[in-house]
């Protein structure tokens, strides 16, 4: 069975709390290591909000485990062996990055700038693949593990802008401390511009979070209406201005086209799923 991103709500519970276990400290510092430009012990206490001590305990158990790992030279921090393990045994149950490849690379080829496959993850959108485009200028500050707000670029937008209102609204209300980061970016511009995209059926994002840079997406829709995946283009600000009719035309058929295989890869993984318990249920009855 496809596997369920962190829901909205669960996060909303506990994201303002601070941590009250061993297991939520270690799955915010492995969360945090996703993210490529999360490395030092600095970085890591930034990002999950937990004081440089506790991080240092919580990581070096994780180091004994091989869930992470130093090195030794620029004593920074990354993801160790054993969550390769985990991630390939997660992705053999579903992956959508295969289905949506061909998007990526058709996109790049028309357009020469680079398109991202973001996925949701709680209130943050997370960046799952990436096809850089030829064009000299190229918009290299996402890749593959980076982590967002909801809202800050045009893919996290869109992911932001089709999710149901309720959420939408409790989801502005908890990274608004997050937005500092960005001070271009507030709830209330986040909140107009989400109403904008559901209006034109596709999300545009200029000179907020980089300069003179900006990006135009579109959702990926679960079979329920809620965004499962959102394609984007990053690029300077002007060739989205001068072309975002023709943009917007090709990002909202290929995620049309993701939303059928989606959904069909997602109903073969839950029928798979099913199966294999079937299964181990017959052999356990066997064996009583």
């Amino acid at each position: 069975m496809a596997a369920r991103p962190r829901s909205v709500a669960s996060v909303l519970t506990h994201s303002a709390a601070e941590p009250t276990s061993s297991v939520e400290r270690a799955c915010r510092i492995l969360r945090a290591l996703s993210d490529p430009g999360v490395t030092r012990l600095t970085d890591i206490s930034l990002a999950t909000g937990l004081d440089k001590t506790t991080v240092l305990r919580v990581v070096e158990v994780l180091m004994r485990d091989g869930f992470v790992v130093r090195n030794p030279q620029t004593k920074h921090y990354s993801l160790g062996a054993e969550l390769l393990v985990l991630g390939a045994a997660a992705l053999a149950r579903f992956d959508p990055r295969p289905l949506v490849r061909p998007s990526l690379l058709r996109l790049t080829g028309t357009f020469e700038d680079s398109v991202v496959l973001s996925i949701p993850s709680g209130i943050e959108s997370l960046c799952v693949d990436v096809e850089e485009g030829r064009f000299p200028i190229r918009a290299n500050y996402l890749s593959v593990g980076s982590r967002r707000p909801l809202g800050v670029g045009a893919g996290s937008l869109a992911l932001l802008a089709w999710m149901p209102d309720a959420e939408r609204q409790a989801a502005l209300a908890v990274i608004g401390p997050q937005l500092q980061r960005y001070p271009r970016i507030t709830p209330e511009l986040l909140e107009a511009r989400a109403l904008e995209a559901r209006e034109r059926g596709y999300a545009v994002l200029l000179d907020v979070v980089v300069e003179r840079m900006g990006g135009i997406a579109a959702p990926i829709l679960g079979a329920d209406g809620r965004p499962v995946g959102a394609l984007s283009i990053a690029a300077l600000n002007d060739r989205i201005t001068t072309r975002e009719a023709e943009l917007a035309k090709a990002l909202k058929r290929e995620c049309a086209t993701c939303e059928v295989l989606w959904s069909g890869a997602a109903h073969q993984s839950a029928v798979a799923s099913r199966a294999v318990g079937a299964g181990a249920g017959a052999r356990r009855g066997r064996v009583h």
